[in-house]
């Protein structure tokens, strides 16, 4: 079914100072996870042309007109802010007529606080119609009734980081209220609020599309387990709303969970479905995730047949690598997939245990996003940003993760991070967004200010509400605290620069020059960082930092290359910025060595995405859940510094190339830009030259940089001088050989 979501470059709020909201019994009476049905009808006088609808809910809704589902799961969790709330805007519902048409909508109440939902006292929604440029108001009052067959199932309960419930559904109480013919007339009217008096306060548009729905489909094998569970694989991890037809007899039980109900150490959801007599079906409506789904089935229930709908981010996998290594193939198509189940109404660490915005996290995910999907992608990290910075606090503090209800804490070092020049900074290269830098810019300057130095100009740590440096033991703190300042003052001195601060550009770079420099007087032993009250391991991810940010010499590359052949002590996030220090230096071989041998488990594990931490559940980290993006960064290192592929300027419109093929002698690459456009590059190569195909696309130039093994350029078949700033090439397809 075709849906188009009309959604903004920035959020802004929706002009609809009339809008009220529906709802049933007074204000904070609920339970939460409950399910509550709402019923009109509204007459056009002629066939719609133009539609907008202005449709939010606390919690999520799904849409009917005339009997036909126009919207699957609507709504984002709350909220932009603390207190506002998100709003659809509909703009095409194909079952929409001339003359009388009845909407049925059904909300589900989330009614609890989580990690990435922050909850209001008020289950119900807007319904705000324009047709054609004009309001079009239902023809009476709406009507309202909590839905008779939902439930909450009895067992253990999602963790509390979570704000969705278990779903059960009993099918003897089902009412077909969607139904154009479904008498409603005993139904109570509607409770007609404020938005202020429900707590949604100002609505803001939606900045990301509905949701992609794949349709139903068949599992790749299911099989029974003993007499009462039957296992359904799916062919990799997906967000799923399982899908069942069997027949029974009334008042059995279906309990419907997958096997990563775990993930993480912590129990997430399951559904239940209680069947009426005779033959049925039944499709859950809340999405749970893993690698197969588990029916577990009462005696007597006959099943016909088992589907699954997969929803997901409104995005394509337009992004490619591929190699003549199958392990690093195996890696970066892990890396993708493990990105594409992390996104849903925001960036999540994990689909399972959490469904969290932490920021540490996104800032590799956005960056994976530029290599591995198409630009739609990017609004998720544009909704990101300006979520992270409208939660400031008063006292000029940030926090992830948000949106939350029920967790408010700093953790600094993710917030340098986040606002530095891998944060936000890259957003901006990969997008050449203006407006969203000049909207967190003023933001991100009231937090960088937060921070204090001392008389050498190194920083003082700030313990915030969790001082968290990484998964794992051996971390240098007080060398990390001063990497990741250095690299937020990278960030804030550009992004001042853009907006014209001259001022504060100014005074950031002579900050962060100062404390580069003091940084290595300071800490430098002569072969790696350590601070003076140090005493655990060397930490690899200090070093691998102060080679990113520009702090190591480059004269002491070859010094410090032996430590990271003898030192693992960073997590799968923090690997990451390993990875591309030993790039940095141009020890390429090296970084693919260490990717294969810390990444050895994962790659050669059947699951098709990446871990938390080096192992699953109890030998991992933070719970050891199973899909976990910030563990993509090789994803990013293949892409950016094996092919070579980096932006130079703003959305790729100047990007450098500059492959490092390694021991490898076949490399395909493909990077998205923004209108359908891609960067196409392929390599071949053996012992004599090396011959490259690259495609570099319209509005935009590329700068070849030659391999240091090869002295000479051929560019279409015409010899050209090597330049040591690149070779510059227009748009069209090249074709490049070296010797």
């Amino acid at each position: 079914m075709k849906r188009n979501l009309l959604f903004l470059m920035a959020l802004c709020f929706c002009q609809m100072a009339w809008a009220q909201v529906q709802t049933l019994d007074s204000v904070g009476s609920f339970r939460p996870g409950t399910w509550y049905c709402f019923r009109n009808t509204v007459k056009l006088s002629a066939v719609p042309g133009s539609v907008r609808l202005a449709l939010a809910a606390d919690s999520k809704y799904w849409l009917w007109v005339n009997g036909e589902l126009q919207v699957r799961e609507g709504g984002l969790k709350r909220g932009p802010n603390p207190m506002d709330t998100y709003c659809d805007i509909v703009t095409d519902l194909p079952a929409l007529r001339k003359g009388e048409n009845t909407v049925a909508v059904l909300v589900w109440y989330f009614g609890k606080d989580g990690f990435s939902h922050r909850n209001s006292p008020t289950p119900g929604m807007t319904f705000e119609l324009e047709v054609d440029g004009k309001r079009i108001e239902p023809d009476k009052a709406w009507k309202a009734v909590m839905h008779p067959a939902f439930y909450q199932p009895e067992g253990e309960q999602p963790n509390y980081r979570l704000p969705e419930s278990n779903i059960g559904y009993d099918a003897r109480k089902a009412v077909g209220f969607a139904e154009p013919g479904f008498d409603d007339m005993e139904w109570p009217k509607a409770r007609n609020v404020s938005l202020e008096e429900a707590g949604w306060n100002k609505l803001v548009d939606r900045p990301i599309p509905l949701w992609k729905d794949f349709g139903l489909k068949s599992y790749a094998r299911t099989e029974m387990k003993g007499d009462t569970a039957l296992v359904a694989y799916l062919p990799y991890n997906a967000q799923v709303t399982p899908y069942v037809k069997v027949k029974a007899a009334g008042g059995k039980r279906i309990r419907i969970l997958t096997d990563n109900y775990y993930g993480g150490s912590a129990p997430n959801v399951f559904a239940e479905y209680v069947t009426t007599d005779g033959m049925q079906e039944f499709e859950c409506w809340g999405w749970m995730n893993g690698h197969s789904v588990v029916y577990k089935l009462d005696e007597g229930v006959e099943v016909l047949d088992v589907k699954y709908r997969e929803t997901g981010y409104e995005t394509s996998f337009a992004g490619s690598f591929f190699c003549d290594d199958p392990a690093l193939n195996r890696l970066w198509e892990k890396s993708q997939r493990t990105l594409y189940i992390t996104m849903r109404d925001t960036y999540m660490d994990c689909p399972d245990r959490e469904r969290a915005q932490w920021w540490g996290d996104v800032v590799n995910e956005s960056g994976e996003a530029f290599y591995a999907l198409d630009e739609k992608a990017h609004a998720l990290t544009r909704k990101g940003m300006r979520e992270l910075m409208d939660w400031q606090r008063a006292d000029s503090t940030i926090f992830s993760p948000v949106p939350a209800g029920n967790y408010d804490s700093e953790l600094p070092m993710q917030m340098l991070a986040s606002v530095g020049y891998y944060g936000f900074w890259n957003y901006y290269m990969g997008t050449g967004d203006t407006a969203t830098i000049r909207y967190v810019y003023p933001k991100v300057k009231k937090y960088i200010r937060l921070w204090k130095t001392d008389s050498l100009g190194l920083v003082v740590p700030r313990k915030g509400g969790w001082t968290w440096g990484d998964w794992g033991d051996n971390k240098d703190m007080e060398l990390l605290f001063n990497q990741w300042y250095a690299m937020a003052l990278q960030g804030c001195m550009r992004m001042a620069d853009l907006v014209g601060d001259g001022e504060e550009a100014r005074l950031a770079e002579a900050a962060e020059r100062r404390l580069r420099q003091a940084f290595h007087q300071r800490y430098w032993n002569g072969s790696y960082y350590v601070s003076p009250g140090y005493s655990g391991d060397p930490d690899d991810r200090a070093q691998a930092l102060a080679v990113v940010s520009g702090t190591l010499p480059d004269s002491l590359y070859s010094v410090l290359r032996p430590f990271f052949r003898n030192h693992f002590h960073a997590s799968p996030y923090m690997e990451k910025y390993v990875l591309q220090a030993l790039c940095q230096m141009g020890y390429c071989q090296d970084a693919l060595n260490r990717m294969k041998f810390r990444y050895a488990a994962m790659i050669d594990s059947p699951l098709t995405t990446l871990w938390e931490g080096w192992g699953i559940g109890g030998e991992g980290f933070g719970g050891g859940s199973y899909n976990h993006a910030w563990s993509g960064g090789p994803l990013t290192i293949m892409s950016q510094y094996v092919a070579g592929i980096v932006p130079l300027a703003p959305a790729f419109s100047v990007f450098g190339v500059r492959p490092v093929p390694a021991h490898l002698s076949h490399i395909r690459a493909t990077v998205p830009l923004s209108g359908g456009r891609e960067i196409g590059f392929r390599l071949e190569r053996d012992s004599r030259e090396c011959t490259i195909v690259l495609d570099v696309p319209r509005e935009t130039m590329a700068l070849f940089f030659v391999p240091v093994q090869y002295s000479r350029i051929w560019i279409d078949g015409e010899e050209r001088h090597v330049e040591v700033e690149g070779v510059a090439l227009q748009p069209g397809r090249r074709n490049i050989v070296l010797r």
